[in-house]
């Protein structure tokens, strides 16, 4: 679906002040201490069991739940995507790369477009997915490039993207350019039965071009919204998390990437709203996780 300027703008300056709206509100309910009768601790099937199964009843296929409810590494391995994006990686260390993703269930391994192949034929008969990031680290290629660059790596066996935005065009306020940008690589992704996730570069941009750049994402149709490269000038914050999940709401998934390297950061990423983690240090991360069982 494509938006016409206006409407893109009218858009984003009714999201972003709803979210101002509820980010207001919060602060009044810490200074009373009054909350919502739902405080999405994450914790439905254990302490509402009858809710959850009316929920499921009435259609859910998913239900989500915090960390330690049954398995805490299980269930936060398969929330990693096993990252390796340096420039000099070499064929040995994506080969590692894959090993470690299978031995510890990460839900991907996400690397460069040119290691793609390799990955997804010593990741052949396994449960763990290949993610390729595009227009990586800089995002400042034009959309076309982007979606071309998607096509090649699903391709190559990549079942999971994640694309930067056009940092430059969203602090311009172009945000015709930005949605299309978006739009053009989601269908490129959803075409072939992949999904988006589309990296803001949080670290660069004010509270209200992050709540811009989610809702752009959505508007898009995009699957996900990142945080960050972990090439940028600083990484994932709770903060910032909580943030982009207030916009895109339920049903889109925040992934949380850079600086993420012990368990106790990504437990408060997810705390915060995540549903996926971007981290080199997955392997620390599920060790401390089993550590802490």
């Amino acid at each position: 679906m494509q938006f016409d300027q206006d409407t893109i703008e009218r858009l984003i300056e009714q999201i972003t002040k709803e979210v101002l709206i509820r980010l207001h509100d919060e602060e009044v309910r810490a200074r009373t201490g009054i909350t919502d009768p739902c405080i999405a601790c994450g914790r439905c099937a254990e302490q509402e069991p009858a809710k959850a199964r009316a929920i499921i009843e009435a259609g859910a296929s998913r239900l989500g739940n915090a960390l330690g409810s049954v398995n805490i590494a299980q269930d936060l391995a398969r929330m990693i995507d096993h990252t390796l994006l340096k420039p000099d990686a070499t064929q040995a260390e994506i080969a590692q790369l894959c090993y470690e993703a299978k031995k510890y269930d990460f839900a991907t391994v996400c690397v460069n477009p040119a290691n793609v192949k390799l990955c997804a034929e010593l990741l052949k008969g396994s449960p763990v997915k290949v993610c390729a990031v595009v227009g990586f680290p800089l995002g400042a290629t034009p959309p076309e490039v982007k979606a071309y660059e998607a096509q090649q790596a699903i391709n190559d066996g990549a079942s999971e993207v994640d694309m930067v935005i056009n940092i430059g065009a969203l602090k311009s306020r172009d945000y015709a350019l930005v949605e299309r940008d978006i739009a053009t690589v989601a269908r490129t992704c959803h075409n072939s039965g992949a999904i988006l996730k589309v990296i803001i570069e949080a670290a660069l941009l004010t509270d209200e071009e992050k709540i811009k750049a989610c809702a752009l994402a959505k508007a898009a149709g995009a699957d996900y919204v990142k945080t960050s490269t972990g090439f940028g000038p600083g990484g994932a914050t709770a903060a910032d998390v909580a943030l982009m999940r207030r916009v895109v709401g339920p049903e889109m998934g925040v992934k949380a990437a850079g600086g993420i390297r012990s368990f106790e950061t990504a437990r408060q990423m997810i705390e915060a709203g995540a549903t996926r983690i971007g981290a080199s240090a997955g392997v620390k991360i599920v060790r401390e996780a089993q550590m802490a069982a």
